[in-house]
């Protein structure tokens, strides 16, 4: 059976440690590849060389960044005491987003699993979360989840897309996910209000895209609300999906980044997030 390659950022809180259940939870159905990368947050000015030597030409203290590099490298020992030997990790100096979604390309992962706080109000408006700013860059899959969601059984996916332009999209970790736990995906449209023809076109749009994307075991559901979030925080309400699966386009359309990201801030689901064609 073919191994997933997962990515869990940590910063040693108990997000990443959600993070870390969920991955298990995959693993029950699935062999896993399982790498920590914790990011120590310096100036571009701050290096470390082959030999794990920091060097710096800026005026930053360079005995902290030790100190800090220090602290890291034993609480990474500890994660790799509490969960095995098996499991690999690795210390980068710099951006924290910018060096997670690096390393995640550069090293070919299936997917980035990340806790998340959640960001809701004047938060949100300011900064947002780390999750969300991966996921809007990230052309790795990104799995986010808010809790411990060790007891999840995932029997019925949600798939949230625009199935009125249907492509052959980036589907291969839902695949993976869909084989490996025997699940019924949940094809969800946000509708206005249309007429009978028009929904019936949409249904069938919507059959092609299940037929392209190679989705056997398929319901099709149409919601009319006011916009994607509140249409999946609804269907849920109605439907209780295990997980929700969602696609950003990099700008414009329907599902451009923010519904995606407010998802990410406010749904107490696991989701995937990952780029559609454009």
């Amino acid at each position: 059976m073919e191994i997933l390659k997962v990515l869990i950022p940590t910063d040693f809180s108990v997000q990443a440690e959600y993070a870390y259940l969920m991955v298990k939870k995959l693993e029950e159905k699935t062999p896993i590849e399982i790498h920590f990368i914790h990011v120590l947050d310096v100036p571009d000015t701050v290096t470390i060389n082959k030999n794990g030597k920091i060097e710096t030409c800026g005026e930053i203290d360079i005995k902290y960044v030790i100190s800090q590099k220090e602290i890291a490298d034993r609480k990474l020992n500890d994660l790799k005491n509490m969960y095995g030997q098996h499991i690999q990790t690795h210390l980068v100096l710099g951006k924290i987003t910018d060096n997670i979604i690096n390393y995640s390309e550069t090293n070919k992962f299936d997917l980035i699993v990340m806790g998340t706080k959640g960001a809701w109000g004047v938060k949100e408006k300011l900064s947002g979360t780390a999750t969300q700013m991966i996921a809007r860059k990230s052309e790795t899959p990104l799995l986010s989840l808010m809790c411990d969601r060790s007891d999840l059984i995932i029997k019925n996916i949600l798939l949230v897309h625009d199935f009125k332009n249907p492509s052959n999209d980036n589907l291969i970790l839902l695949k993976k996910i869909i084989k490996a736990f025997g699940a019924k995906v949940h094809q969800l449209q946000i509708v206005s209000k249309q007429t009978n023809l028009e929904k019936e076109n949409v249904l069938m749009l919507m059959d092609k895209y299940a037929a392209d994307n190679g989705i056997a075991d398929y319901e099709n559901h149409l919601l009319n609300d006011m916009d994607v979030e509140n249409g999946v925080i609804h269907f849920n309400q109605m439907q209780d999906m295990d997980i929700v699966c969602i696609g950003t386009y990099l700008k414009g359309g329907l599902f451009h980044t923010s519904a995606t990201e407010k998802l990410i801030n406010h749904l107490f689901k696991p989701i995937i997030s990952f780029h559609f064609k454009n």
